[in-house]
């Protein structure tokens, strides 16, 4: 829930900076939560290949996110 939240929140902000900041705040989110399911999975509260299925989602949305930090920062640079 902290992922999404924190883009929802950047994105109600005054400037792309701020938006930017609350992303990187999402990536964070996004790194306790890969840290979490490999906790989980050392636990055997799930499978190998749900937790590898999980991760990989992680990976997608780390990617996109590090996109839209990265086309922000660029657009920023233009001004």
């Amino acid at each position: 829930m902290s992922v999404p939240s924190n883009i929802a929140e950047g994105k109600g902000r005054q400037s792309d900076k701020e938006f930017i900041q609350f992303l990187h705040h999402a990536r964070g989110s996004l790194y306790e939560i890969e840290t979490q399911l490999v906790i989980a999975r050392e636990r055997n509260y799930f499978s190998i290949e749900t937790a590898s299925e999980l991760l990989q989602e992680c990976e997608a949305v780390g990617r996109a996110l590090n996109g839209l930090i990265n086309a922000l920062q660029g657009k920023a640079r233009d001004k």
